[in-house]
């Protein structure tokens, strides 16, 4: 039985050591942060060339830069057309919300209203019973 709990300690204190490595904060191969994570003690190094050759451009090396630009050109309209599309659904949802606080009021408005008919109607009813109540009193009097 002791056994079986020593073994049992041991291998929860390497679970513990292991998982404690594993889940590390600060992992540099989390797909977000490849090139925004600087670690202290790490030095980076940078090779400044000093070349004054002109590059070569082939036909095909044209033709992949031009197809990069043509690429980030329909990317930067199609980002232009969602903040377009963005700033229209927004104008509707004010437009909206305007409307919707307009008929709001209105129903307040309304069911105060109806609210005090409905005490007017309730007290014109009370004063009714009171006078029929008021002739039959009179009419028991005179037999």
């Amino acid at each position: 039985m002791i056994k079986t709990v020593k073994n049992l300690m041991v291998s929860m204190a390497v679970i513990t050591v292991c998982a404690g490595a594993a889940l590390a904060d600060g992992n540099a191969f989390t797909p977000l942060n490849f090139d925004d994570v600087s670690y202290p003690g790490t030095s980076t190094k940078t090779v400044a060339s000093t070349s004054t050759s002109t590059p070569v451009t082939t036909p095909a090396t044209a033709a992949s830069s031009n197809t990069d630009l043509t690429g980030n050109n329909k990317m930067q309209n199609a980002i232009l057309q969602l903040d377009n599309a963005q700033v229209e659904v927004r104008n509707e949802l004010l437009n909206y919300k305007a409307k919707y606080s307009d008929i709001d009021a209105q129903y307040k408005l309304i069911k105060s209203e109806r609210k005090a008919l409905a005490k007017q109607v309730k007290a014109t009813e009370k004063r009714i019973k009171q006078i029929d109540k008021a002739k039959e009193k009179i009419r028991k009097n005179m037999m």
